[in-house]
This record gives structure tokens, C-alpha cells and sequence, in this order.
């Protein structure tokens, strides 16, 4: 039976991962880039019975609704901030969302006493052994874990390490997207997009109500995206939304001095194994999508997958990991169909293409459509059959 294991981010996947393999008996490992939890980013939300039976399961609903966000609905305006078309919660929040950053944290104080983190490191080199796999780091001493799982995200190492270059399966789609805080200064109390041609900005009521969570979508097939250089992404991005309507000046300024900021592509990575001898591929890593796929709640959901199936199979990864694979193909094949459609809602990239989007939004809103609405946003979330596992051998941490 295998007993340790080595995952590589400390997100949403890794630590969703680590709950249940600690649970399952196994010495599990963390290891992060980063010096510490990163705090930050936007609302994530979990909709459907699926998300939130697995968080009933792991013991975390209470406290998720506990710190969510109320983020409320989302109003399509015009430069002058009427609203065109109001979206309601349940499209844009599901059932329960909470910041990135809370969640991670949370997911954090869950596993901390029975994962070891290892922060400010990363993989350096892997190879496989009849017995194992041997890990060195940028830092640490080299060691032999069983298994490699890479929860490391869209641009993940460990993919990089075990199945080759990035570009071979990230394919972007012709979009960017940049996240920062900001004060509210605009004091608006829900969601607001606008939208121009080929760029769109959002804005969320945050911490009750004095922060906000900015948005920013806009099309580019050729932008450089400088991802170790935020002071470049950031002349980039005002470059971008110089001369746009509404409040977006304004909130460009507040872009400079934000306590969080990220940008990126908007790309979905398409693979046809996820697994590879004794390394497997969870969340991002594998079948992730930048924003839009629920990628949250698909990490939540196949990290509780992957180590049942690795319970199941008594730690034998051989029969485990083929099984993880079938069982999860339909679920985040619907998942990423849902964020194919993230770039061209945000900033549709001609006149004709954005009043399209305006009146079907305003048809799907108005009195029966709007259950084929809500039918449309948990579909997708709801694409698997969970399968019971074996019962875990330790009581949970609470937090």
C-alpha cells in the first residue's frame, strides 16, 4: 500500500486532497511556492448537491456560510450605470460563495495538524523508481514519496516535470483577465459589469461593503502575460482600459496600490491522461480552466474522488488512478464547457456580439427562463455520481 504522499499547492486542491488522504492513514506532504497561504482573490462559489455534499462530508459547510461573501446579483449597466439586465445570486453565486482567500485559509486550518507544509519551496526534479518516486526541491533535502500529486494550478510544475511543456496543453483563448481589491469607493451595494467592445470590467461589494473585488476581461491574442512581473501586468492592464467609460479610470488608479492583484490568460487545459506511473495530475493542474469552469468546486469534488479511489484500491495506484480517471472525465469535460463561455460574456469582441448578449440575458431573466437560467449554471456541476468510499480510519479536525 502506498503511505506517502508529496502534493505540490496549497490552494483549494492540495489541502482538499490532504483532508481526506490524512484520513485515510497516509503521511502526506505539502509543499508551496509561496511563503505562506495566499490571501486574496475573487469570490468562488459551490452550487448543486454534489459541492455541497462533499463539503458536508468534509465537515465545512457551516463554516463556508459562515464566512461567505453575500455577494447578491449581478447588473449589467451602461456607462451611465443604469442597469440593462439583473442577473440574480443564484447565477452568479450559487448556492453558498466565499473569497479564495478565506477558503484557502479555512482548508488550511483543517489540515495543518495532520499535513506537513513545507512553504517557500518547490519541485526541482522527479524521478520515478520501481519503488517510488525521488523528489528533490529548490530547498529542502531530497526524499522518496510513494505517490506525486500536482494541485499546483493552470501553470503547474509538476505537470510541466512529468508530461512535458506547458503549451502542449494550455490553450488560451484569445482572453485576459486581471483580479484586484480596491476600496468601494463607488459604494455600490451589488454586483455591477460593464462591458465595452473587447474589454469588461466587474465590480463586487466586499468585507462588508468597504472593499470591492474588481474584474477586469479583455480580448488579446498577443499579450505577453509577464507572470513574474505584476508592476508589468499593471501597465498593461491600464494600457488596456485607458479612455473607457463608467468608473473603470477610477478604479484603474486603485489598481496600483491593491493588496492583491493577478493576471492571466484565460485558458483551459485539455488532456488526455491526468496520471502517469505513480504522479497524478488534481484540479487546475490537470483539467482546469482560469475563471468560469467552477474550478473550485471541481477540485473540491476530485480530490474527494481521487483519494477514495486510492482508498478503494487499497493505496494501489494502478488500479486507483485509471478508476479516478474514468469517474471524473464527464464531470470536468461539462465543467470547462461552462468556461469557454467566460471571455466572449465578459467583453464580447464586436458591437453586434454585446446587444446580443444583453438581450439574451434580458429573455433568460424575464418569468419562466429564468429556471432554465438556474438549470444552466448546476448542470455542469452536477455532471458526476458520487460513489461511497471506505470510511475514513480518523476523526476529522474541525475548524
Amino acid at each position: 500500500m502506498s503511505k506517502s504522499v508529496l502534493i505540490s499547492g496549497a490552494s483549494i486542491a492540495g489541502p482538499s486532497l490532504a483532508y481526506w488522504l490524512a484520513r485515510y492513514g497516509y503521511d502526506v506532504t505539502v509543499v508551496e511556492r509561496a511563503e505562506a497561504i495566499r490571501p486574496g482573490g475573487q469570490a468562488v462559489d459551490f452550487r448543486g448537491e454534489v459541492h455541497m455534499r462533499v463539503l458536508e462530508k468534509m465537515g465545512v459547510l457551516d463554516e463556508i456560510r459562515r464566512r461567505q461573501t453575500h455577494g447578491g446579483a449581478l447588473d449589467l449597466i451602461d456607462a451611465e450605470g443604469r442597469t440593462r439586465v439583473a442577473l440574480p445570486d443564484s447565477f452568479t453565486g450559487g448556492d453558498v460563495e466565499i473569497h479564495r482567500g478565506d477558503l484557502a485559509e479555512l482548508l488550511y486550518e483543517l489540515t495543518r495538524d495532520s499535513a506537513r507544509y513545507v512553504f517557500g519551496d518547490s519541485i526541482a526534479s522527479m524521478t520515478e523508481t520501481a519503488d517510488g518516486v525521488h523528489v528533490t526541491f529548490e530547498r529542502g533535502a531530497p526524499r522518496t514519496f510513494d505517490l506525486v500529486v500536482g494541485a499546483d494550478g493552470l501553470h503547474s510544475n509538476v505537470r510541466r516535470l512529468a508530461f512535458g511543456d506547458e503549451a502542449r496543453f494550455v490553450r488560451d483563448s484569445g482572453y485576459h483577465v486581471a483580479i484586484f481589491e480596491a476600496p468601494n469607493r463607488l459604494g455600490i451595494g451589488t454586483g455591477k459589469l460593464y462591458s465595452e467592445v473587447g474589454r469588461g470590467v466587474s465590480v463586487y461589494p466586499t468585507r462588508g461593503g468597504t472593499g470591492a473585488n474588481v474584474m477586469c476581461v479583455f480580448a488579446d491574442d498577443e499579450l505577453e502575460p509577464h507572470r513574474r512581473d505584476q508592476e508589468a501586468q499593471k501597465r498593461a492592464l491600464a494600457e488596456k482600459f485607458a479612455g473607457m467609460g463608467w468608473h473603470a479610470g477610477a478604479l484603474m488608479r486603485d489598481m496600483w496600490d491593491a493588496p492583491y492583484f493577478y493576471c492571466d490568460s484565460i485558458s483551459i487545459v485539455r488532456m488526455d491522461a491526468w496520471t502517469k506511473g505513480r504522479v497524478a495530475l488534481l484540479g487546475d493542474a490537470g483539467y482546469g480552466a482560469t475563471c468560469g469552469g467552477m474550478g473550485t468546486g471541481l477540485a473540491v469534488v476530485c480530490a474527494y474522488v481521487l483519494a477514495g479511489e486510492l482508498a478503494a484500491a487499497d493505496g494501489d495506484h494502478r488500479a486507483a488512478f485509471p478508476a479516478y480517471e474514468e469517474r471524473v472525465k464527464k464531470f470536468t469535460t461539462a465543467c470547462q464547457r461552462v468556461a469557454g463561455g467566460v471571455g466572449p460574456f465578459f467583453a464580447p469582441k464586436n458591437e453586434r456580439a454585446l446587444r446580443r448578449r444583453t438581450t439574451v440575458y434580458r429573455l433568460l431573466t424575464a418569468g419562466p427562463f429564468i429556471k432554465l437560467l438556474n438549470k444552466l449554471t448546476t448542470q455542469a456541476a452536477t455532471a458526476i455520481k458520487l460513489r461511497e468510499y471506505p470510511e475514513p480510519r480518523r476523526a476529522p479536525h474541525t475548524v
